[in-house]
C-alpha cells in the first residue's frame, strides 16, 4: 500500500481561491466519465462552464491531467460520536470535548476520501442526555466551509413508561438543531410503536427520518412502509442486512412496498454499525449487506454508506465512500457506475442534498481521482483532490516507486516516480 498524506485545508500548489474570494478556479485537462478531456471553471460555489481542454481562460488554474473528475460522494450513514475508539483502553470517553474532537477528525478523514457532506447518527438519552448531540452540532459549526455535517438524533426507547423521556428528549434535539429524526426500532420493546412515534414527530416538525433497522422482520417493514408513505421530506432506513437473510420472494415483496412508499435504503457493504449492537457481543460483526440488486430491481432508491469507522464494531473501518462502491461492484451487486451512483447521487438524494453533475450550473461539489475510468478509480483510488463549494478543501497524493530492475526496463513497465522539481505527485 502506498504512503499517502491527507491535507484537508491545504490549497492547491498552483493556486486556488481562498474562502470568500470571488476568483474563479479552472480545473484543467481533466477527464470526464464519458471519456472527454475538458477544462472546468468554478465560481461562486458552482460550476460556471465546461469546455474543451485549454479553451477556458483561467483565473487560477489547477492542472488535473491524468485525473478523472466526478461529482463528489456523500456519506449517508456515519457514527462520528463513536469513531476512532477501537483502541481505547477502558470505557469510551463521552465528555463533550472528546465527542467533538472525534467528530471533527472523523469528518476530515472522510472529507479526505471525497465525501463533502456527511450525515452522522448520534445517540441521545441515558446518562449523556443531549451532550453528545450538542458536541456534534458544535463540530459541524467548526467544519463549516470544509464539509457539510448533519446530525440524526437517535433515541433508544420511545414507547411505554420509559419512552416519555425519550420523546421529550427527541423534541429537544430538534429544537437544538438536529436536522433528521432517527431511532432504533429493533431496540424498543414495541418496534412498531417506536417507528410510529418517530414518524409522527417528524411529520409535526417537517423533519426527515432515518431509522436503524436490521430489516429481518417482514411484517414490521411492511407496517413501516404503510406508515411512511407520503411523508416529506422523506424516510430512510438502514442498514437492512437482515433482508438478505429472508427468502428471495419475501424480500422482493417487501422491496416493492418500500419502493411504493418512497422509502430509501442505505446499505453498509462493510457490515453493520454501532446502531445495531444488539446483534452480538462487543467486537462482533454481522457482515451481511442488504440485497442491493433485489432492492434496485423493485425500484427502491438504494444508497451506500461506510458505517463504523474504527470503533468496537469495526476496528478497521475506513470511512471511504469509494471503498463502499468497490465492495458493491466486487460482490456483483452493482456495475461500477451503479456502485458509484449509490455513494454519490443516491446518497445525496437520501440526505436531501442538491443533485450534482459535472455540468454548468450545478454545485461545485467534485472529486478528482487519478485514473482513466471509473472501474480503475474504484480499484486504485489513491491520489484524490476534493472540491467543496468551488474550492479545493482536501488533497491526498500517493507516490509508488519500484527499485530499478532489468526486467522492468526491458518490459517498459509504467512507473510512477517522485517529480524532480515542484511538479504534481502521481
Amino acid at each position: 500500500m502506498p504512503e499517502s498524506q491527507q491535507q484537508p485545508q491545504q490549497p492547491p500548489r498552483n493556486g486556488g481561491a481562498a474562502p470568500g474570494e470571488p476568483t474563479a478556479l479552472v480545473l484543467g485537462g481533466v477527464r470526464l466519465a464519458d471519456g472527454r478531456t475538458v477544462d472546468v471553471r468554478l465560481s461562486g460555489g458552482r460550476i460556471e462552464a465546461v469546455g474543451t481542454a485549454g479553451s477556458l481562460v483561467p483565473g487560477t488554474r489547477l492542472d488535473l491531467g491524468g485525473y478523472l473528475l466526478l461529482p463528489a460522494p456523500a456519506e449517508p450513514h456515519a457514527h462520528c460520536d463513536t469513531a476512532l475508539t477501537a483502541d481505547t483502553a477502558g470505557p469510551v470517553p463521552y465528555a463533550p470535548g472528546d465527542v467533538q474532537r472525534r467528530t471533527v477528525e472523523a469528518a476530515l478523514l472522510q472529507l479526505g476520501h471525497g465525501a463533502t457532506a456527511l450525515r452522522t447518527h448520534v445517540r441521545i438519552g441515558g446518562v449523556h442526555g443531549l451532550r453528545s448531540l450538542d458536541a456534534v452540532l458544535e463540530a459541524g459549526r467548526v467544519l463549516r466551509g470544509l464539509t457539510e455535517l448533519s446530525a440524526v438524533a437517535v433515541p433508544r426507547v420511545l414507547t411505554g413508561a420509559a419512552g416519555a423521556d425519550g420523546l421529550a428528549m427527541l423534541r429537544d434535539a430538534v429544537r437544538m438543531g438536529a436536522s433528521v429524526i432517527g431511532g432504533c426500532p429493533d431496540l424498543d420493546p414495541d418496534p412498531t410503536g417506536h417507528a410510529e412515534a418517530v414518524l409522527d414527530l417528524a411529520a409535526r416538525h417537517g423533519c426527515a427520518v432515518d431509522l436503524h433497522t436490521d430489516g429481518d422482520d417482514p411484517a414490521r417493514l411492511a407496517r413501516l412502509a404503510a406508515m411512511a408513505g407520503g411523508l416529506r421530506p422523506g424516510v430512510t432506513i438502514g442498514p437492512c442486512g437482515g433482508l438478505s437473510r429472508l427468502p428471495a420472494e419475501t424480500a422482493g415483496r417487501i422491496a416493492e412496498r418500500l419502493a411504493a412508499a418512497g422509502v430509501a435504503v442505505v446499505c453498509l457493504p462493510q457490515g453493520d454499525c454501532a446502531g445495531l449492537e444488539h446483534q452480538g457481543m462487543r467486537g462482533a460483526r454481522t457482515r451481511a449487506c442488504a440485497p442491493v440488486r433485489l432492492l434496485r430491481a423493485a425500484g427502491v432508491r438504494v444508497a451506500a454508506g461506510s458505517g463504523a469507522l474504527r470503533d468496537a464494531v469495526n476496528p478497521v473501518g475506513r470511512g471511504d465512500p469509494l471503498e463502499a462502491a468497490f465492495l458493491l461492484a466486487s460482490r456483483g451487486e452493482s456495475r461500477p457506475d451503479e456502485a458509484y451512483e449509490a455513494v454519490c447521487a443516491r446518497a445525496r438524494a437520501a440526505m436531501g442534498l442538491a443533485e450534482v453533475r459535472v455540468e454548468a450550473g450545478f454545485p461545485a461539489e467534485l472529486l478528482a481521482v487519478r485514473g482513466d475510468g471509473l472501474a480503475g478509480v474504484l480499484s486504485l483510488a489513491y491520489s484524490r483532490v476534493v472540491v467543496h463549494r468551488g474550492r479545493v478543501v482536501a488533497r491526498t497524493s500517493a507516490v509508488r516507486e519500484y527499485c530499478d530492475s532489468a526486467a522492468a526496463a526491458a518490459l517498459d513497465l509504467p512507473r510512477q516516480a517522485r517529480p524532480q522539481s515542484g511538479g504534481e505527485q502521481q
